[in-house]
């Protein structure tokens, strides 16, 4: 049984992971490829993920989304709060990265400089997603607050990290964490991701 749903999931063409014959192609992503490239699942994580989606959906109504033809602008520095997780499933789904990204065969399929981040402190405000080929543009934003913790993780947490806790309440820990994230996921961003359309 998995872990984690496998819906909702990303499937995207990459033009080039075609060109250099890189296996079956579309891609598909499903939070579980998340969970592998953070090394842990959260609300944060599940976030990302879901804003990836809702991005796409809202960019490519008609079609299949394109790997390498999304720009982002990311609020805030790139080393503030949990920035840098969000924008590391974003470059996972979409390719999009900052200086460090693909630069590129013969001036083409370049994915670095896709994401850019602000200079000053984030203000709370949206990821602003872009689709290179046409110009729309679309905001999303997240919050978990419709989903919140159990209220015995807060009772249980400084027993695991301060190492007094059982091997029962360290499963029962566990446990809540991961259902409280994937009741976030099986909303699948109804009541955590807020769309707007530029």
């Amino acid at each position: 049984m998995a872990m984690f749903p496998t819906t909702p999931s990303i499937t995207l063409h990459d033009p080039l992971a075609e060109l250099l014959g890189a296996g079956d192609e579309p891609f598909t992503y499903t939070f579980a490829d998340a969970v592998k490239l953070a090394g842990h699942a959260c609300p944060t994580v599940a976030g990302a993920f879901l804003m990836a989606k809702r991005a796409l959906d809202a960019l490519y109504p008609d079609g299949l989304p394109e790997r390498g033809d999304v720009a982002i602008e990311v609020p805030g520095r790139m080393d503030e709060g949990v920035t840098g997780p969000i924008t590391q499933i974003f470059t996972l789904v979409t390719g999009a990265a900052a200086d460090n990204g693909f630069h590129g065969l013969a001036g083409q399929f370049a994915r670095l400089r896709l994401m850019r981040f602000g200079d000053m402190p984030n203000s709370g405000g949206p990821f602003l997603f872009r689709r290179l080929s046409n110009g729309r543009r679309v905001e999303v934003s997240y919050s978990p607050r419709h989903f919140p913790p159990d209220p015995r993780m807060g009772e249980l947490l400084p027993r695991i990290l301060g190492g007094h806790a059982t091997p029962a309440e360290r499963r029962a820990f566990g446990d809540m964490w991961r259902e409280r994230v994937v009741a976030i996921l099986k909303d699948a961003g109804e009541h955590t991701v807020i769309t707007r359309e530029k």
